[in-house]
């Protein structure tokens, strides 16, 4: 099995998002690569923790690679856009890969590189190794199959 940890907004929409695809076995929403240990939601909303909504993707290679689950990603998201994904405003909701292996490092940028090609403005998405995660509330862990008509700035 391998880990990703993906930004792409607002983490509700991209956890029932990746929940979906084939080959990923494990999803969970949380805040990553902020300042502030063990945050709550509160302290991240309020854009001083460094924190960004993620979603934290376990995923079976076997099944699906990581160059497909990234283009994945890449089709959920605006990456041009700092700070913003549909109508959430705020570092929190920037978009960012945040890598676990050094080794993907090369297929995360490959997929980057290929996706850059699709737009005339650059590419604002963070791509840096994962340094920290802690896992959001209980009440946001599947959040929108707990409650269907949620708010989701995703197509789902």
């Amino acid at each position: 099995m391998k880990e990703i940890v993906l930004a792409g907004g607002c983490f509700w929409g991209v956890e029932e998002y990746m929940s979906r695809i084939p080959g990923v076995v494990a999803t969970k929403v949380g805040y990553a690569n902020g300042t502030k240990a063990h945050p709550s939601y509160e302290d991240v909303c309020t854009g001083t923790t460094g924190h960004a909504e993620v979603c934290y993707v376990k995923y079976d290679e076997n099944l699906l690679s990581l160059e497909e689950l990234l283009d994945k990603f890449w089709s959920v998201i605006d990456p041009t856009i700092l700070n913003r994904q549909g109508n959430d405003i705020g570092s929190q909701y920037r978009t960012g890969i945040y890598y676990m292996d050094a080794q993907d490092l090369d297929t995360i940028k490959d997929s980057l590189d290929r996706e850059q090609a699709k737009y005339s403005k650059p590419i604002l998405t963070e791509v840096e190794p994962l340094t920290c995660f802690y896992e959001a509330e209980e009440y946001h862990q599947r959040y929108l199959k707990k409650n269907p008509n949620g708010y989701c700035h995703i197509k789902l």
